[in-house]
C-alpha cells in the first residue's frame, strides 16, 4: 500500500543522515518533509509509479527511496563518495527496498536509459559548474527530470535546458531546511528557498 505524503516524510525522517560530511561535496542533512513534498509532487504528475528512475548523486539515498515508497519499478542510486553509499545502502536496508541498485561511480559514469532522473546536485557554491555537471549528464539518460536548485537560478537552469532540447514545464518553490554541519554554521537551522524544477524533453 502507497504512502500518504505525510506518511512518507516521517518514514524519510527515520532513515541514517550524513556522519561526516563533507564540505567540498555540498553534503548537508536533507530536509524529508521538503523531499517528501518534492517525490509526492513528481509522483502526481506522472513520473514515479511504474517508472524506473536514478537518483544522481544519491547520497544518503532520501529521494530515491522515497521513489520506491510511491512506487518506483526500480531504483539506481549513483554516487562517487563511499561512505555516503554505505549509508544509502543501510538505508534501503532498514526500508526493506528490494529494487534498488547502488553504484559507486561518478554521475558521468552511469549510462543507462531511464525514465525519470531526482536529484539534489550540489548547488555550485564550493566546486562552479557542479549543477551544470548534474543536469548535462540527466539530459543524456531521460526524458523527464526533475531537480533542485536555486530560485535565484531558475534563469540558468531553464536557458541550459532550451540549449539541449530540453523544457522546464514546473517549479515547485520550497524551503529547504538545512541543519547547522560545519563548523562556520552560526546558526542551528538555515531555510533556503529552492526549486524543485521538472524538466522534460522537447518533442522532435
Amino acid at each position: 500500500m502507497m504512502l500518504s505524503k505525510s506518511g512518507l516524510a516521517i518514514a524519510l525522517s527515520r532513515l541514517k543522515g550524513f556522519e561526516s560530511p563533507k564540505l567540498l561535496k555540498e553534503q548537508y542533512a536533507t530536509d524529508s518533509e521538503a523531499v517528501a513534498e518534492a517525490v509526492w509532487f513528481a509522483n502526481m504528475q506522472g513520473d514515479i509509479q511504474s517508472k524506473v528512475v536514478a537518483d544522481l548523486g544519491c547520497g544518503t539515498g532520501l529521494l530515491g527511496i522515497a521513489a520506491l515508497f510511491l512506487g518506483a519499478e526500480d531504483a539506481y542510486f549513483i554516487d562517487s563518495d563511499s561512505e555516503a553509499l554505505e549509508i544509502c545502502r543501510e538505508n534501503i536496508a532498514s526500508a526493506t527496498m528490494a529494487k534498488a541498485h547502488l553504484l559507486g561511480c561518478d554521475v558521468a559514469g552511469f549510462c543507462k536509459k531511464i525514465d525519470t532522473v531526482i536529484q539534489n546536485p550540489p548547488f555550485g557554491t564550493k566546486a562552479r559548474h557542479a549543477d551544470r555537471k548534474f543536469l548535462m549528464q540527466a539530459f543524456k539518460l531521460a526524458g523527464v527530470i526533475y531537480s533542485f536548485h536555486k530560485i535565484e537560478t531558475a534563469g540558468f537552469v531553464k536557458k541550459l535546458a532550451a540549449d539541449n532540447g530540453f523544457a522546464v514545464t514546473h517549479v515547485l518553490p520550497l524551503r529547504l531546511q538545512l541543519k547547522k554541519t560545519y563548523g562556520f554554521h552560526r546558526s542551528g537551522m538555515k531555510r533556503v528557498e529552492v526549486g524543485w524544477f521538472r524538466i522534460a524533453r522537447l518533442c522532435d
